[in-house]
């Protein structure tokens, strides 16, 4: 109600500018912000308000447009068409009319230059952006051997068209909305028209604009929890990608792209578990090849959740494991149970992990040696951990790196902590109990009233299929059918 409210309440744009200039002395603090550039100019006897932010607009682009401007006093004469010959002049690719200050406050806030004249009820809004970032360059996250190595940066403007270089579609849209009643975050939502599902974008568009914050800092991240509800629950349900490729692939399928401005990452609605287990790897290699790699992965995945509760349940009750595989031990049990010794151990991997990210990276490689031979070396040998701990958390440590998903590699790290826990309390039984609640948990998550384990449950042999081989891209001819595209069909038959 309160935001409606307002809607309704919008002061026009008045025909006197010393008005509007009091109005944004006192929105925008004219006069107390350093950053919030002010000219008052008179062309043809009639005054001249501009208003822009520094920092978000380019100096040089902003002396020409006084020069165009300035230079009206000597080439015309006649004073009442004057907006007709102001916007003739403005050569600029983007020229529109705004009627209301609270649209001027906030086009000059978005990094726009806003032109006021005097006896005028409206204002002219030029776009002359120029945000402060760096160069589109290959995420460190989802790095290829072969490949692009452009990736989205904090530019919504770059990442747009990053986007549309790859799909040269007309029915290609991105539709800006805004977040945030102090930061108001340009919101980005992309799709193909003919392709994705007109309730899916209808549904995403009505919760994003339904938001009422002051800001979203955290940026996409805190618009995913606005659009996702999700509690307590630790496993992602969006897939965040920094690749344009990877994003542009989704947006075929049928996706929905949500791009937010000053975020290297873009959100793709609605995912499923094993959207998180894709990597663009699989893709740059000859389907035989890329299989190979997906098997490898999912394998890895496996033995980052499961390794280390099995291990620990075969020490528990030795009767449990075959003879011939007596070997994989611990032939010395050690001063602590092995259960502590595997949550330390998990424990003291995650502190290096994230000393590494707060370590500079001249010392990071001193912070590797010091770990890998003063400590575990020495934690060995005075008997705090056995070394076979020290092996199967480093594999299990490793299949949680291979995850392609940051997010659901840390899902799997505290599940893999609950399931060791667990089988260490109860043994088998609460090893298989630990394993059917996670099988049983996933099965009944949704994103966006979409299945996450689907295509396994509820079952599809054929997308299953896809999803167990990389199959060849002139096979891959229909869409998947979980985003309920309107054109089903990616190629003719």
């Amino acid at each position: 109600m309160k935001k409606n409210k307002r809607m309704t309440n919008k002061k026009p744009i008045s025909l006197k500018v010393l008005e509007n200039e009091a109005y944004m002395k006192e929105r925008l603090g004219l006069g107390v912000s350093f950053d919030l550039g002010f000219r008052e100019i008179t062309l043809l006897k009639r005054n001249i308000q501009i208003y822009y932010l520094t920092g978000l607009c380019d100096s040089s682009i902003i002396q020409e447009l006084l020069k165009v401007l300035v230079a009206i006093n000597d080439n015309e004469i006649s004073s009442k068409k004057l907006p007709e010959i102001i916007e003739n002049r403005l050569i600029h690719q983007q020229v529109d009319h705004i009627e209301t200050m609270d649209e001027a406050v906030d086009q000059v806030l978005s990094g726009l230059i806003v032109l006021f004249i005097n006896d005028e009820k409206f204002a002219f809004v030029i776009d002359v952006r120029n945000y402060p970032g760096r160069t589109p360059e290959e995420p460190d996250t989802e790095r290829v051997i072969r490949g692009s190595r452009d990736g989205f940066t904090e530019n919504i403007i770059e990442n747009t068209a990053l986007t549309r270089r790859r799909i040269r579609d007309e029915r290609l849209r991105h539709e800006m909305l805004k977040v945030g009643e102090r930061s108001k975050t340009d919101v980005c939502v992309s799709y193909l028209q003919d392709v994705a599902d007109e309730g899916l974008v209808t549904k995403i568009k009505d919760k994003i604009k339904a938001i009422e914050i002051d800001g979203i800092t955290m940026a996409d991240k805190s618009l995913e929890e606005f659009i996702i509800d999700r509690k307590w629950n630790i496993f992602p349900l969006v897939r965040y990608t920094e690749r344009p490729d990877v994003a542009a692939n989704h947006l075929l399928e049928g996706h929905v792209i949500i791009i937010v401005d000053t975020s290297p990452s873009a959100i793709i609605l609605p995912t499923t578990f094993f959207h998180h287990l894709q990597h663009a790897e699989e893709y740059r290699q000859a389907p035989a090849i890329g299989t190979f790699v997906r098997w490898v992965r999912f394998l890895a995945v496996l033995a980052s959740i499961y390794l280390l509760p099995l291990w620990l349940l075969f020490v528990i009750d030795p009767d449990l494991l075959p003879k011939e595989l007596a070997y994989i031990g611990p032939n010395e049990i050690g001063n602590i149970p092995v259960t502590i010794q595997i949550i330390m151990a998990i424990l003291g991997i995650e502190f290096l992990r994230m000393a590494a990210i707060h370590t500079p990276t001249p010392l990071a490689t001193a912070m590797g040696l010091i770990a890998a031979v003063l400590i575990g070396q020495i934690a060995i040998d005075v008997g705090m951990f056995s070394p076979e701990v020290i092996l199967y958390v480093a594999i299990s440590a490793i299949g949680s790196y291979v995850t392609p998903s940051y997010e659901l590699s840390v899902a799997n790290k505290v599940l893999n902590i609950i399931l060791v826990l667990i089988t260490g309390l109860f043994g088998f039984f609460g090893f298989i109990i630990g394993m059917l609640v996670h099988i049983l948990f996933l099965a009944s998550l949704r994103s966006i009233r979409t299945p996450y384990l689907w295509p396994f449950l509820p079952f599809n042999a054929k997308a299953m299929m896809h999803i167990i081989l990389r199959i060849p891209v002139p096979l891959s001819n229909s869409r998947p059918s979980i985003v309920h595209p309107k054109n089903n069909y990616r190629q003719p038959k």
